[in-house]
């Protein structure tokens, strides 16, 4: 009997975490807020951006977005820990019609 109410309560424990780390799923339009905003400011910290965001944005999704751009690809960071939006479409189309050239 000790054991079914440990699995139980283990279960809730992790439906509880995975609708808090859902809790701050950011929309499309916040996404492309934060793209804007980045774009638009060039260098910055995470601090600087939050800063400067036009509309109010939860830490962690703006957290969650920013770890979005780093996996593709579309923003860098230096040592200091500034971030920069580096993605340009065109330099990837350009160079993808190239033959012998492979775009990931």
């Amino acid at each position: 009997m000790v054991n079914v109410i440990r699995a139980g309560s283990q279960r809730q424990k992790l439906t509880k975490a995975k609708k808090c780390r859902n809790a701050h799923s950011p929309t499309l339009e916040t996404v492309l807020m934060v793209e804007q905003t980045l774009k638009e400011l060039g260098t910055c910290t995470i601090t600087e951006l939050y800063r400067s965001l036009p509309r109010t944005v939860i830490y962690p999704t703006l957290r969650l977005i920013i770890e979005y751009f780093y996996a593709k690809g579309f923003i860098a960071s230096d040592s200091k820990g500034k971030i920069v939006w580096v993605y340009n479409p065109g330099l990837v189309r350009r160079y993808s019609k190239k033959p012998g050239l492979l775009v990931r």
